[in-house]
């Protein structure tokens, strides 16, 4: 399901740390995916549905390069994605062979994808910078896929650097690496996450004033007074 532009805009006005500690007081720990790291040097902030694709090891009879021109590939794949989806991909960590390339993220691009996390590595990664593409990655490698990894399927429940993925989950990432939110909680996690970053705001410049942290962070009742008192000047 497309993530309505309103959601949209209220959690790309979130950090992901924002997100995963609302998320934690929600009793969900695992919602990092862990190794994710942006390809570029200061990355949008990425936000969309996940697309999910799961990659296992390699089986000899099954990953070949004829594999690649199978309906059931990547490339089928890559022709299924939605606009403004964001591609999910688990190679089990695996890192020494490169889950997609420069071609693949160009047809992304021309699709209107959002953007691709993997807990995987990419490859030819000069071409996928130009690609313009968002990509938050694990490593890059120079093999392609089918050295390493066997591709099975999309659209499926996934785990991508040891976090849960199931399709359209809304993943969020930037400097500090990729998160889900659980489709349900969005609403939640915007509310809360709204009013964490504002009084986040107002602590922050409270100790650039000279303010001691104890009573502060986290405010006890005398500087949550304080705070409220702020926001109705």
């Amino acid at each position: 399901m497309p993530l309505d532009k309103h959601a949209k805009r209220a959690l790309q006005a979130l950090t992901t740390a924002t997100i995963a500690s609302v998320l934690l007081k929600k009793g969900l720990r695992n919602v990092w995916m862990r190794g994710t790291r942006s390809i570029h040097e200061t990355p949008a902030r990425l936000v969309g549905p996940a697309f999910t694709l799961r990659f296992i090891p390699e089986r000899e009879d099954l990953a070949t390069p004829e594999s690649l021109a199978s309906a059931r590939s990547t490339r089928g794949a890559i022709e299924d994605m939605p606009e403004g989806c964001v591609a999910v991909i688990d190679s089990g960590s695996i890192t020494d062979s490169g889950v997609f390339g420069d071609i693949l993220c160009a047809r992304m691009v021309k699709r209107n994808v959002a953007g691709l996390v993997t807990d995987g590595a990419m490859r030819d990664i000069e071409g996928v910078r130009r690609s313009g593409l968002p990509v938050w990655c694990s490593a890059v490698a120079a093999p392609p896929s089918y050295a390493r990894l066997t591709f099975v399927g999309w659209q499926e429940p996934i785990g991508c650097g040891g976090v849960a993925v199931l399709p359209g989950d809304v993943v969020v990432a930037d400097q500090d690496g990729a998160v889900i939110v659980p489709e349900p909680l969005v609403p939640a996690v915007i509310e809360a996450g709204g009013e964490a970053e504002a009084i986040e705001q107002w602590i922050y410049e409270q100790v650039q004033n000279g303010a001691k942290l104890l009573g502060l962070y986290p405010p006890d009742a005398e500087a949550r007074a304080r705070y409220e008192k702020s926001r109705q000047r």
